[in-house]
């Protein structure tokens, strides 16, 4: 219940610094800087994103590996018990 109060509280925030107080009449006019950050963090946040997904596809192949190798053993000692 603590962790939803902050998160409205903050996205509440996020919303009050990005409105530009002489339009609206209130907020910290952040709008501006906000983008600037966003179009500077993007690259950084993509590059972050696609090594993530490139470790977990060579987890993924290694573990699809490793099931054909287990399903192979699994299948020759039941062709030896019989």
């Amino acid at each position: 219940m603590v962790a939803l109060i902050v998160g409205i509280i903050l996205v509440l925030f996020t919303v009050f610094a990005a409105l530009p107080p002489d339009i609206v009449g209130f907020g910290l006019g952040w709008g501006a800087d906000i983008l600037l950050f966003l179009r500077g963090g993007l690259p950084i946040i993509s590059a972050f994103i696609g090594l993530v997904a490139i470790f977990i596809g060579i987890a993924d192949l290694k573990d699809k590996a490793e099931a054909k190798r287990e399903d192979a053993a699994a299948r020759a000692n039941a062709a030896k018990k019989e």
